[in-house]
């Protein structure tokens, strides 16, 4: 299970309510040029974007990291497919449960850690529609109960 300790640069919000997340790792990027300092910015969206893994190699799709102003013709691409770096015996794991029908790699954040961009990659089966509105109920229920608790003492 990884943990960071650094500086959250983006979240995706929409994975938690679109995934069981099982289990969580910690990847390096590849990047080029420009990249880190968009990413500095704040300048990324994780929206729509997942990881796959070919040829013994994982890879992040569609994640936007927008162009740097100031970096004339070495920008880079947005939504280009960048290099993930993980241990073998991770890809070697998370081949294995892919491969098991539902489960997907998902993006949950991107940070900097110690100077490097970091992202948080989560291991995920599809939630079903019935699975969502659970979850909802759930929330909704420890809200009112939160504010009814919080009700009590202020009397």
């Amino acid at each position: 299970m990884a943990r960071n300790k650094g500086r959250v640069i983006a979240q995706n919000k929409k994975a938690n309510h679109d995934f069981f997340i099982e289990e969580t790792f910690e990847a390096g990027l590849v990047l080029k040029g420009t990249e880190i300092k968009s990413i500095r910015a704040g300048r990324v969206n994780l929206k729509d974007s997942f990881a796959t893994i070919r040829k013994g190699e994982a890879y992040l799709h569609n994640m936007h990291i927008s162009p740097y102003e100031q970096g004339n013709q070495f920008n880079h691409e947005p939504t280009r497919a960048r290099k993930l770096l993980l241990h073998r015996k991770e890809i070697d794991k998370l081949v294995g449960d892919i491969q098991q029908a539902g489960y997907s790699l998902v993006p949950l954040k991107v940070y900097i850690k110690n100077g490097v961009a970091k992202l948080l990659i989560g291991l995920g089966k599809g939630k079903k529609k019935y699975d969502k509105r659970e979850d909802m109920k759930r929330k909704q229920a420890k809200r009112d109960m939160d504010r009814a608790i919080k009700e009590s003492f202020q009397q």
